[in-house]
């Protein structure tokens, strides 16, 4: 007998199962994992894991985009998601059905016995199964936070990828890069490819890699890339690929997230072969939601899920490059355990005004008195407060706004998708 029949009455569950949001450490998961596919280790399809700060999610759409014009069944595994749950779970691009989830909840939930799973350990063993039972080619697999204990690590990956490393979630991962850098590290393997796109890659990483005897592929080192203007090349060791197209996604970091992708796709070429003419297919076609992601209108709107100093750095840099005569309207919210001070200093120079958008179904969101203490501290009068969501603060940002001026929504996942659902931009 079924314990739930809708998705979201499983998810609902799964939120109160396990008594932390987030709790590292594969112990448990493993254990169901074994229960679950005890077979997995001869039936694991290819995969390649992304790690890093910033960049994942770009990097497993490129694969994906890749993969699927070379015609090969792609699963992709990623999170959070924007609007919908099912987003986390891809194949050939498309999120799966509901049915397909619950049945996999079903299983892993007959499969943990008394074992307590948290709501992210549910969703990797349901993307682990889905992917196994719908025999995809290739399996892209996002870690959620660190590497070493992440639950993406029960599966020994045949490619990693690091991303972009940089401060974030201190109370998990530590303080410093080093410390993270340490943590992302722990998806490496034996004999294994690990590609690098970080250009100054944490000490930490480095000797990790060595000590391990991985594989280690870097950008700058191993792989590089030069832009021409509207195209550019990708260089390996022994091969060039000439006249790409510039990726679909916006921002110059994007060469190195692409870059990655491409790499990995030549590591794996033997087995799954990719072609020069489906990678610039997947250049063109690529698509991911809350990235600079521009939305055209009378008042053009940018999303942007940036929610650190590094990825916010990135924005500035885009915005200076593309919006550099514009007035900018900000709507802005955050988690309180985020480096506020920071992002806000940064983005100071670039914004015309500030409208604070609460997020008050969120425990984790920074309240309207911290918000205002932190503007106050970081010398912003240019604020607009007393919204009670997302819709107010928007609409009052509208009306300041005039021909030629940009909105920018950005700061946190959740605001974006608040934002994605409000303005019924799909995903």
């Amino acid at each position: 007998m079924n314990r739930f029949h809708s998705l979201q009455d499983w998810l609902t569950w799964q939120e109160s199962l396990h008594p932390l949001p987030i709790d590292l450490g594969l112990e448990r998961v493993k254990r169901v994992f074994e229960r679950l596919l005890p077979n997995y280790k001869t039936q694991k399809p290819p995969t390649i894991t992304v790690a890093g700060t910033n960049g994942k999610g770009s990097t497993v759409a490129y694969l994906q985009e890749f993969y699927f014009a070379a015609g090969h069944k792609v699963g992709a595994y990623t999170s959070p998601h924007i609007l919908r749950y099912n987003e986390r779970i891809k194949i050939n691009g498309k999120s799966v059905s509901d049915e397909l989830i619950c049945a996999a909840f079903e299983e892993i939930d007959k499969a943990r016995g008394d074992i307590s799973l948290s709501y992210f350990e549910f969703s990797t063993l349901a993307a682990l199964l889905i992917f196994l039972q719908e025999s995809v080619a290739i399996q892209i697999l996002e870690v959620g936070l660190g590497g070493r204990l992440d639950a993406v690590n029960i599966v020994d990956t045949d490619i990693a990828i690091v991303t972009s490393i940089a401060i974030d979630h201190i109370e998990y991962l530590g303080k410093t890069r080093d410390a993270i850098g340490l943590e992302k590290a722990g998806v490496f393997r034996a004999n294994t490819p690990a590609i690098i796109s970080d250009l100054r890659p944490p000490v930490s990483l480095l000797n990790y890699a060595y000590e391990k005897n991985v594989l280690l592929l870097q950008l700058g080192k191993t792989f590089f890339y030069e832009k021409h203007g509207e195209t550019w090349t990708w260089q390996g060791l022994s091969q060039s690929i000439l006249d790409l197209p510039n990726p679909a996604l916006k921002g110059n970091h994007q060469f190195r997230n692409a870059s990655a992708a491409i790499f990995a796709t030549q590591c794996l070429a033997n087995d799954l072969p990719v072609s020069d003419t489906s990678l610039k297919m997947g250049l063109k076609n690529v698509k991911l939601s809350g990235r600079f992601q521009l939305v055209d209108g009378e008042i053009p709107v940018l999303l942007d899920v940036g929610h650190n100093p590094q990825a916010v750095q990135t924005l500035v840099d885009y915005l200076s490059e593309n919006f550099a005569n514009h007035r900018i309207h900000a709507i802005f919210s955050m988690m309180k355990d985020k480096d506020i001070s920071g992002v806000l200093e940064l983005m100071k120079p670039v914004v015309s005004d500030w409208f604070f958008a609460p997020l008050p179904q969120n425990p984790r969101a920074v309240s309207e008195e911290k918000m205002r203490e932190l503007f106050l501290q970081c010398d912003i009068s240019n604020t607009n407060f007393g919204f009670s969501n997302f819709a107010q603060a928007f609409l009052a940002a509208k009306n300041n706004a005039k021909s030629g001026d940009l909105i920018l929504v950005f700061g946190s996942f959740f605001l974006v998708s608040d934002c994605c659902a409000n303005l019924k931009i799909g995903e």
